[in-house]
Parts: C-alpha cells; structure tokens; sequence
C-alpha cells in the first residue's frame, strides 16, 4: 500500500506490486483500474475542488475509487524527500517521469498487507524524455503555505530545495533519469486486485 499521510490522517491509497526491492529502493507498479481510496468532504468533494481555507474547516472520510490514470511505477529511493514515477500514454510507451516530492517513507508490515506511508508536499516537477522540466502544483502549494497551522508542509525552502536538486540530476541524465525502466512491461497477469486488502486503513505509520 502507497498511503499519503496528512497530520495522522489517510490521505490517498494506493495498491501496487513490488517490481524490486534492493540497496537503491523500492519500485512499485501500479496498475491501470486499481482500486484506490482518497479523502474527501462528507459532501464528496476532493481538496483540489475547494479553496484550502474551506477544506481545514471540513470533516472528512474517505471515498473508495479505482485510479484513473495510466499504469504508472513509482520509485522510492531510500531515504529520499521524493519519489520518481514513470508515466505512459494510451499505448504504454513511456511518456514522462514525474517527480513527487514527499517526506521521506515510513514502511510497515502486518504480514497479509504491507505498505510505505510518506507525506506528500503538493509541489511537483514533471520531466519530459528530452530532461526539459516544470514545477506542478505551484500555485495549490503557496496557497496552503499561508495556513501553517494547518498545512503539513512545515519548511517551504526544503521541499524546493529537493526538487532543485533531483532536477540538476534530471538534467544530467542521471540515475534514474537515464532510461532505466523507461521500457517496462508488466506481466499480462498483473492486473487491477478487485478490492483494497483487509488492512489498508491501518493506522498511518507516522
């Protein structure tokens, strides 16, 4: 389970299958249709459709889904404040990497059901083949930053500083933005589970 975490609550959820495991960190492989779970209002509504003023002064639950993106793999480095994920388009082909900056992970392990929980700081870069980049999500983080007692993002120039940081390597051409696993295909078995396990709203691991 890839598990957001906002001041102890569950922010997102994802299911994915362990593709490696090693010295560098762990990949996972999400797939197209998984079943997924986010926060939202009791009135239904996700963070984004709201100003962030009217969201901390929301209750909230959490809304079972399926995700609608493409099948992606997302790469944990360890002990990293990022994460680096490769998209793909309608095809499958490689289509950008995209580098979601987050509070280093936290693993656990219930035995039937394991997963990685982090803290996902909004601002994001996307890398294009060619290493050409953009900030994403600039705008939503500046206006949550107002709001330090509520915002979980506690240190504004850190979280730019790692990305400036995994960009230098992007534009480099450096690990992992140097093709490794820009052609992978998962198993024609690795479909969607048909439900989140038992287990993946335990309590967040930080």
């Amino acid at each position: 389970m890839h598990r957001n975490v906002r001041h102890g609550r569950i922010g997102w959820v994802r299911p994915g299958r362990v593709v490696s495991d090693d010295e560098r960190g762990l990949l996972i492989f999400v797939a197209r249709e998984a079943p997924v779970a986010h926060e939202v209002t009791e009135a239904g509504l996700g963070m984004r459709a709201m100003p962030f003023a009217e969201w901390i002064t929301s209750s909230y639950r959490l809304e079972l889904g399926r995700w609608t993106g493409p099948a992606l793999l997302k790469f944990l480095p360890v002990g990293a404040a990022h994460s680096v994920w490769w998209f793909s388009d309608e095809a499958g082909r490689f289509s950008h990497w995209y580098v979601n900056l987050e509070e280093p992970g936290v693993r656990w392990d219930d035995g039937d059901v394991a997963g990685v929980d982090i803290v996902d700081q909004d601002l994001d870069v996307v890398v294009r083949p060619d290493r050409s980049w953009r900030w994403k999500d600039e705008e939503e983080f500046v206006e949550r930053l107002a709001f330090p007692d509520h915002y979980w993002v506690t240190d504004e120039r850190a979280v730019r500083a790692e990305g400036e940081r995994v960009i230098a390597r992007a534009e480099a051409g450096e690990f992992p933005f140097d093709g490794t696993w820009c052609d992978f295909a998962a198993p024609p078995d690795w479909g969607p589970p048909d439900a989140l396990p038992a287990g993946w709203n335990r309590p967040p691991a930080r």
